[in-house]
């Protein structure tokens, strides 16, 4: 971040997306320049990732004026309690609704997309879980689009457990839709995310998912199965549930498909317009478009955070003594040990 060039070129609104705390303190006291921060990641990858981060980004994002978040729990609920001035923005979709073609769903072809290397993307349940589909759906494979650097040791899983037909990495593709056509079922274990582009893509295609725990994500709803269990036999119960039921996969791929007709890239544009222009005005503006909004369900907010602690203190018992009062405490947060 060049802080002397913001300054010497009179920038009047700025549009920061990094995660560099040093660089949001900074930015925090200009005086002539507008800073709008997007926050790309939820408040829940920080806290899985780097608990350290989590603490001084979020206490240096309340000092910030302009904040946009793509995730509802946390703009609706979370950082009003946290005294964070958010405002609630999707991400662009990348394919058009209208010019795709929905998978038949007639295979046993199951997907994962993303990072093989990523921890957090937790690659080894949706292999593990297929030992058991195997079992139960011997015509059936578990397709990888993944980047093939640092993934051996989901190579050695897979032979491990004798998984080379069920199994296949197939490795990086720009255009991963022209698999589409031929998956029945997508798996997202990811441990967090914010507003996971994948299963935008694979929800247009009328393809149906299987999530762990990420219910509070925009495009969470909708020809969609949540499980709040870690284990590979309860994610494969699911998937051979789906896989084996047409009606069924049927009736969730259209919901899936139907769920994404709410995201118009021609309506955000507009909306990204009215936001650049509130705050060019002024905050009270900015504050005014905030308020037209509508906000989740409180009740709905509360059972979303209750479902995300459960699944964190089952999964870090450094947590175990957190509370839904807690977590709304952003200075209880940043001081806890």
């Amino acid at each position: 971040m060049k802080y002397k060039f913001i300054k010497k070129k009179k920038i009047s609104i700025l549009l920061y997306q990094l995660d560099n705390i040093e660089e949001i303190n900074l930015l925090n006291k200009l005086n002539n320049t507008k800073v709008i921060f997007y926050l790309h990641s939820s408040t829940f990858d920080w806290i899985y990732a780097n608990y350290t981060i989590f603490k001084y980004i979020y206490k240096a994002y309340s000092n910030s004026r302009y904040i946009i978040s793509i995730v509802p729990l946390e703009n609706d609920y979370l950082f009003e309690k946290w005294g964070l001035n958010s405002i609630l923005m999707n991400n662009f979709i990348t394919y058009e609704y209208n010019l795709t073609i929905p998978s038949d769903l007639t295979s046993n072809n199951i997907l994962m997309i993303g990072r093989g290397n990523a921890k957090k993307k937790r690659f080894q349940i949706a292999i593990k879980s297929m030992e058991y589909i195997a079992q139960e759906i011997p015509k059936s494979q578990l397709k990888i689009i993944s980047n093939l650097t640092g993934i051996n040791l989901h190579i050695n899983l897979i032979k491990n457990l004798n998984l080379e037909n069920y199994v296949q990495f197939i490795g990086y593709n720009s255009n991963p839709e022209i698999l589409f056509k031929n998956i029945s079922l997508n798996l997202f274990p990811s441990i967090s995310e914010a507003f996971p582009m994948v299963l935008c893509e694979t929800k247009i295609y009328g393809i149906p998912s299987i999530l762990i725990g990420l219910d509070y994500t925009a495009i969470s709803k909708g020809g969609t199965i949540i499980i709040f269990d870690d284990t590979d036999e309860s994610l494969a119960k699911e998937i051979i549930k789906i896989i084996t039921n047409y009606n069924y996969k049927k009736y969730l791929g259209i919901n899936a498909r139907e769920s994404m007709r709410k995201f118009n890239n021609n309506l955000l544009s507009k909306k990204w317009i009215k936001l650049i222009l509130s705050i060019y005005k002024g905050n009270s503006y900015y504050n005014k478009l905030r308020e037209e909004d509508d906000k989740m369900d409180i009740s709905f907010s509360i059972n979303i955070l209750y479902n995300q602690i459960k699944l964190l203190k089952m999964r870090n018992e450094k947590f175990i003594n957190i509370s839904i009062n807690n977590y709304t405490n952003l200075s209880y947060l940043v001081n806890y040990i």
